[in-house]
């Protein structure tokens, strides 16, 4: 327990009296200190218990003391011990009634007593305090290091921390995910903070942040070494951290980092191990992949998989969305083949699992955000392109997939396309290039320049006709013109391109230059 007044009124050898504040005896002191200026409060930091002899104060003046009491009750002093028998042979009356008013705990100090002593006593029980906080924290710190060292994750470091606040405890991943939470009913309040861990993470580590609400005092502490942070721990309290519980809380990130940069380089040997197999399996050889894989990933290659290709302006997009990913495949205990190739991350995850929802979620989260940022996936967040289900005998059929649909992306502003997008969609979308534009608006430019001088409508025509495949009779029905009137602009549109409309190849690049290029439809009858 923290020295309080209390305690230095009930100390035997003291023989301290209470004049004012018997009701406010409880407030913890940080120090003892005498001072006879009339006004100390520029020295005063807060919690201090002010000693005085009244040398230099009219302490039988009312008014003068209202002001020197308000003035240390202002100031943060917890109390003040007037000495009797030196300038005065009792505590006067206008201090008392200064002190009852201001609610500031006045004691009265003996002669035979010095402020030594009352010094000494102080100074004594702050560091007795202080020991037993220590003592208190290397035990915790203890227990917290053979929870850490058991290797059954961190649940049991978190319920022993948990225990030792009185409070509760969670651990986020680098993504602001929930990895464990105790009480099992603080994975609930945990998850409300994501928006917090996320503005952590956006500092250099270590870093903390204070939060709370009318339920809870929580204190946010960073997890690593680096710019970027690997985790957080929150722990929940009913009031600010003590001596001891500081000890803790410091034990506990200090344990959770080594262990995070423990899994760090377990997780980078499984890294290179899984580029190894991805390698074999774009090689055609499933059969030595699967050797390779064993247990780490041989369960990921007995049932379909989706394989993405995530690509940013640097290594902090797709690195970030892997990291989301892994969190996702660690909750359901789901198997990730992660492997980095400069900005870009292939991935291959299980089909229908987490990990692929936490991809498409990061990516429609991304895509939302981007208006109101006023940035574009491809210039400085993360794109991705996702194969259609797969086996070990086709990884590079679905590599290849992934990049086109990692192309289509890019192109069109989008986070994620799926390759099924593709196969199952028009091609019209594809269309969408300034490239192809341009050799639109060159194959059709002669015609347009043709009905601009009103010499007929070769466009719309040229369009109808295409879209009723050369049937003559129903495409001048639709431009609402005689068929004959529609051969002859037929004639025209081969004489200006110089191409013959019997070629298909021909009819294929003119319906897709109308399409490309937006041209009109033909007008209704």
């Amino acid at each position: 327990m923290p020295l309080t007044l209390a305690s230095l009124v009930q100390h035997s050898a003291l023989k301290l009296t209470v004049r004012a504040g018997a009701d406010r005896l409880d407030a913890p002191v940080r120090w003892a200190h005498a001072s006879e200026l009339t006004d100390p409060v520029p020295y005063m930091e807060g919690g201090e218990f002010l000693l005085v002899t009244a040398t230099n104060l009219d302490a039988e003046n009312p008014e003068a003391m209202r002001r020197y009491v308000r003035r240390l009750a202002g100031a943060g002093v917890v109390g003040l011990g007037f000495a009797v028998g030196v300038n005065y042979d009792e505590v006067p009356q206008a201090l008392i009634d200064a002190a009852e008013e201001a609610k500031l705990p006045l004691l009265e100090v003996p002669r035979r007593t010095p402020f030594i002593a009352i010094a000494k006593a102080v100074s004594s029980a702050i560091a007795e305090e202080q020991y037993r906080a220590v003592t208190a924290g290397f035990e915790v710190q203890r227990e917290l290091t053979r929870a850490a060292l058991a290797g059954d994750g961190p649940g049991d470091l978190l319920t022993r921390l948990a225990a030792h606040l009185d409070g509760w405890a969670a651990l986020y991943d680098a993504a602001g995910q929930v990895v464990a939470a105790a009480p099992e009913w603080a994975a609930r309040r945990a998850a409300r903070l994501t928006p917090d861990v996320e503005r952590l993470r956006d500092r250099p580590a270590p870093a903390s942040i204070v939060v709370g609400d009318t339920d809870d005092r929580v204190e946010l502490q960073s997890l690593g070494t680096g710019r970027r942070g690997r985790g957080a721990l929150a722990v929940g309290t009913g009031a600010a951290l003590g001596t001891a519980d500081r000890y803790a809380v410091h034990s506990a990130v200090a344990l959770l980092t080594l262990t995070t940069a423990r899994s760090r380089s377990l997780q980078g040997a499984e890294q290179r191990l899984g580029a190894a197999v991805l390698r074999m399996l774009l090689a055609g050889q499933p059969d030595h992949a699967r050797a390779v894989a064993g247990d780490l990933y041989g369960g990921l290659l007995d049932a379909p998989f989706r394989l993405l290709i995530a690509e940013g302006s640097d290594r902090a997009a797709p690195a970030s969305l892997g990291e989301a990913m892994e969190a996702a495949a660690l909750r359901t205990g789901e198997t990730l083949l992660t492997v980095p190739e400069g900005d870009r991350l292939v991935v291959l995850a299980a089909d229908g699992g987490a990990a692929v929802a936490a991809c498409a979620a990061y990516a429609g989260a991304q895509e939302a955000r981007a208006p109101a940022e006023g940035a574009r996936p491809e210039e400085d967040q993360v794109v991705v392109g996702l194969s259609a289900p797969a086996g070990p005998i086709a990884v590079s059929a679905a590599y290849k997939q992934a990049e086109q649909a990692l192309s289509v992306a890019r192109r069109r502003g989008r986070a994620l396309v799926e390759h099924e997008e593709l196969a199952a969609g028009s091609v019209l979308p594809l269309l969408a290039d300034d490239a192809v534009r341009a050799f639109a608006d060159g194959m059709l430019r002669a015609l347009h320049e043709h009905d601009a001088k009103g010499r007929g409508d070769l466009v719309a025509s040229l369009r109808a006709w295409l879209a009723h495949h050369g049937q003559w009779d129903a495409a001048a029905a639709d431009l609402g013109v005689h068929r004959h009137t529609l051969r002859y602009r037929m004639r025209r549109v081969e004489e200006i391109l110089g191409r013959s409309l019997d070629d298909p190849d021909v009819r294929m690049e003119l319906w897709l230059a109308l399409k490309a290029t937006g041209a009109p439809s033909a007008p209704e009858a």
